[in-house]
């Protein structure tokens, strides 16, 4: 009985360290320079350019808590229904203009929950 129950530990704490870690707001800063994953709210949506656009998470601007940066033309998303759904971004944290922001150019960055 020890035995798996020693077994079923190891691969419980395997199967977390492979899988995607999930930072909230407070924890970016300890992150910088890192990929990671993290999931919030879109607050709101301003497209730039067709080659820029700026999905502000968990709060609107200027009150966000983070910005992701969608460069290029390799996401296409429905950006006019965004507003309210759950995304999880994986990418670099960074810092711009003394903001919390990951840069987005590849579709399989971001994921949506349901």
């Amino acid at each position: 009985m020890k035995k798996i129950f020693i077994l079923f530990v190891v691969l419980a704490a395997f199967s977390l360290k492979t899988s995607a870690q999930t930072f909230s707001a407070e924890e970016f800063k300890a992150n910088l320079g890192k990929t990671k994953t993290l999931c919030d709210v879109v607050s709101s949506v301003k497209i730039f350019s067709d080659t820029l656009t700026l999905i502000n998470m968990g709060g609107n601007y200027p009150n966000q808590k983070y910005t992701i940066a969608v460069k290029g033309n390799k996401i296409t998303l429905d950006w006019a229904n965004l507003k309210g759904k759950t995304m999880c971004v994986t990418g670099v944290f960074e810092m711009h203009k003394n903001r919390p922001e990951i840069v987005a150019a590849q579709p399989g960055q971001i994921e949506f929950k349901p």
